[in-house]
């Protein structure tokens, strides 16, 4: 079986557990805390379901496919690029890892722009979250619930045993599902033909099993949650908000397509398993509500958005007032109405407390809202500010590193982000930055092998070894920076050799 059609299967039976009462995964992308003992009585037994997917998905295999997977990550279109999502998403998903049975496991999260109430996990550490579901969510520890469901899946393998027990049946059916699943949401009539030639026999099967997961990784899940000092109730919560489903919009992928239905013996067996332990408020961070706020205003017509935030606060409608106010000020943003957000900002500073009255979102807004005005001194007056106050605020970095960019500073981008690089060395983007600041300079070995870095760390060796390959070519650089570009030109090729034999023994 090829590793694209592994891949495939990934996408396909990535467990959107949430997507309940008729919301399917209708989009497949193609990217702290101290933690609480676990009460003693919490019964964490698990179904004996084998080592046999060792046999078939190795733990390399698996983060061979969570590699490739998040390739396409990189690149889709229908994948959150802002930093300020990403890294919340990951701060909140590691402070969960952090409590979960598998310490070995490597997780990358990410945020598909979609309005359907989904998440996914799928092999090597791999979990997508459907912005839909965010803006689900009625607390912070519901998102977490959500994230600790889907951690469960990766680290008990889920899709490994799924393959070695179903291989049959799914090798025979998987290539018109995950059609009907690619097509459903640019051609809905395309999918219904294309799933009406999938074997309902073998779906069901695959369902059965599935469920089998899906109480397995409730179990662990709701381990991880209490773990990471959450409120495990939240979980049912949500759980039951999603069977009840009339807050949410139908999604566009046929109706058979959905997979995992939630069902009322899962909501009943997680309500009894919380019963069994110590009640605990949860507060909601304020990064939270922030990442909420900022998605509505981001969705749809700015205009809209503009609407229902000051409806929202005209009627005193809101879960936090701050947030409330910060989502109306990046909404006057995108409708370039500078001054109403600057009005906003200037409202969140002078009402909201010390504690909400500082943080990195807003410094953030204010330099962009410079960038906005045109005004170059002010926009590196505000960025050098925020970053005073939070120096590893990407956002802030990649906003003060792009205006030296566009102020013709190269130099002091360099500097900017060589200085975080030790923070944050799988950042490709900070790569792209060092090639436009390499460019700039006419630097043509350092801009290839920039370049080169910011392609692997987008998990494609193809390009990094094209790009390192014209870095050696290049007719500046010293002997040191050639020979520096050398080693890892040859250590990459070694790479592609190792990863070509494994997926020939995959294929």
């Amino acid at each position: 079986m090829k590793l694209k059609t592994i891949l495939i299967s990934a996408l396909l039976v990535a467990n959107s557990v949430f997507a309940a009462n008729g919301t399917e995964p209708t989009k497949q992308p193609s990217l702290t805390g101290k933690p609480y003992a676990s009460p003693t009585n919490l019964d964490t037994s698990l179904p004996d379901l084998g080592d046999v997917s060792q046999t078939v998905l190795t733990p390399q295999d698996e983060q061979r496919i969570g590699e490739q997977i998040m390739r396409d990550v990189a690149v889709s279109d229908d994948v959150v690029q802002d930093i300020e999502v990403i890294d919340y998403l990951n701060a909140l998903g590691n402070r969960l890892v952090a409590a979960s049975p598998d310490k070995q496991q490597k997780f990358n999260f990410f945020v598909v722009q979609d309005n359907s109430i989904n998440a996914f996990a799928m092999p090597g550490g791999v979990i997508g979250v459907h912005t839909g579901l965010i803006l689900a969510t009625n607390s912070e520890s519901e998102l977490a619930s959500v994230l600790g469901h889907e951690i469960g899946h990766v680290t008990q393998h889920h899709m490994a045993r799924m393959l070695a027990q179903q291989k049959t049946d799914l090798f025979k059916n998987i290539g018109g599902i995950a059609l009907a699943i690619l097509m459903a949401r640019a051609n809905p009539e395309l999918a219904n033909g294309a799933m009406a030639s999938v074997g309902a026999a073998g779906v069901q099967r695959q369902l059965d099993y599935t469920r089998e997961h899906e109480r397995e990784a409730d179990r662990v899940g709701l381990s991880i949650l209490d773990a990471a000092g959450f409120d495990v109730r939240a979980m049912p919560a949500f759980f039951t908000n999603l069977q009840q489903g009339t807050r949410f919009t139908e999604g566009t992928a046929p109706s058979f397509l959905r997979t995992h239905p939630l069902t009322s013996e899962r909501i009943a067996d997680v309500s009894n398993r919380v019963e069994t332990m110590p009640y605990r408020q949860v507060a909601d961070s304020l990064d939270f509500q922030l990442v909420r706020a900022k998605l509505r205003a981001n969705n749809g017509l700015a205009q809209d958005a503009i609407d229902q935030f000051q409806n929202n606060i005209k009627e005193h409608r809101f879960a936090n007032e701050t947030a409330e106010h910060y989502g109306l000020a990046v909404a006057m943003l995108r409708k370039n109405d500078l001054t109403g957000a600057q009005n906003q900002l200037q409202w969140i500073r002078k009402s909201a407390t010390k504690n909400t009255g500082q943080n990195a979102f807003f410094e953030s807004l204010d330099a962009r809202i410079q960038v906005a005005r045109n005004n170059p001194q002010a926009a590196a007056s505000q960025y050098a500010k925020g970053l005073a106050l939070f120096p590893n605020h990407r956002a802030l970095i990649y906003g003060y590193s792009e205006h030296f960019l566009a102020i013709n500073q190269p130099d002091k981008a360099i500097k900017l982000v060589q200085d975080k690089q030790a923070i944050y060395p799988n950042d490709a983007y900070f790569y792209d930055i060092l090639a436009k600041a390499y460019t700039a300079k006419n630097k043509n070995l350092l801009r290839f092998q920039a370049q080169g870095e910011s392609y692997y760390r987008q998990y494609n060796l193809t390009k990094a070894i094209e790009q390192m390959e014209f870095a050696t070519k290049a007719k500046d650089g010293n002997f040191y920076e050639h020979s520096i570009v050398e080693a890892r030109l040859k250590e990459l090729r070694r790479q592609e050799t190792i990863e070509k034999a494994a997926n020939e023994r995959l294929s």
